[in-house]
């Protein structure tokens, strides 16, 4: 199974080719490439250690490859700052929500979307311009359902509306390609349901890069997969074809294909339910 062809005229928004991170004798990312057409909906899974959380820092940028290249939108960016990164066009939230506590919700939102402002230059000392960034900022907000909380202390959130803020954070940049780290993780099924319907209504000029231990999120939000073992692309293609392959299923069946060699690296029980059926029904979020 191959990754899904791009069209001449439509170029991939993100190009990664052979990819490799290694942390002294222990290979994280091992030779990944990929291509993804803008609007993409691409999950990324696998069992804990298979290198999922390394392949979004290279992207990011917080992380460097030892080999191979990474582009947007035809620019390579493989050596490219973080901060010059999130102004081309690439926003992430965390597996543990990055939020300023001691900011409002939308004070945390209007400094996430400073830097991508056009107007942003002595915004903190003109009152037309920061205005413009807390309208920006405030319909972000609205979007993630948390404008009713805008002036609350973010320290005050519970748990499940850091969620909702971090992502609001990352899209006030207005991103090209948006990765996303665990967003279900820690959420109720009502919050799980929010969730998919603001990554649903995104515009498809958005592309996404999800990981996800929750299967029944990535069944729903993401049209294609990416399954990753011991740091390497095991299959991509369509998701109900990844997800039911009896490659996938034998490697979340701890056949050795995916051992990463710690004690944690265990197959998520919610994907292993799921390729074991072939339904996408997930009886439990596993975490790891």
């Amino acid at each position: 199974m191959t990754p899904a062809p791009t069209t001449a005229s439509a170029p991939p928004v993100l190009d990664l080719s052979h990819l490799t991170r290694r942390y002294g004798s222990l290979t994280a990312v091992d030779d990944v490439s990929l291509r993804l057409p803008p609007g993409a909906r691409h999950a990324v899974i696998g069992p804990n250690g298979a290198g999922k959380t390394t392949l979004l820092n290279l992207i990011a940028g917080t992380d460097r490859p030892d080999h191979g290249t990474i582009a947007l939108d035809g620019t390579d960016i493989t050596r490219k700052a973080t901060a010059r990164r999130s102004r081309l066009g690439i926003a992430r939230s965390f597996q543990q929500p990055s939020v300023i506590s001691e900011l409002t919700v939308l004070d945390n939102v209007v400094l996430a979307g400073w830097p991508h402002h056009p107007k942003r230059r002595g915004a903190w000392r003109s009152r037309s311009r920061h205005r413009l960034h807390t309208e920006s900022a405030g319909g972000h907000l609205e979007t993630v359902g948390l404008a009713d909380l805008a002036h609350r202390p973010a320290s005050t959130l519970s748990h499940g509306q850091r969620r909702m803020l971090d992502l609001a954070a990352a899209l006030a940049g207005n991103p090209r390609l948006l990765l996303l780290d665990e967003p279900a993780a820690g959420l109720t099924d009502g919050g799980i349901g929010r969730l998919l319907a603001i990554l649903g209504g995104l515009p498809e000029s958005v592309a996404i890069i999800l990981v996800e231990h929750h299967v029944e999120v990535v069944a729903q939000l993401a049209t294609t997969v990416t399954v990753l073992a011991a740091g390497g692309v095991l299959l991509t293609g369509p998701t109900q074809e990844v997800l039911t392959h009896p490659e996938v299923r034998e490697a979340y069946h701890g056949s050795g294909t995916t051992e990463v060699g710690t004690a944690g690296d265990a197959p998520d029980a919610a994907v292993t339910n799921f390729v074991a059926s072939g339904t996408g029904s997930a009886g439990t979020e596993a975490r790891g």
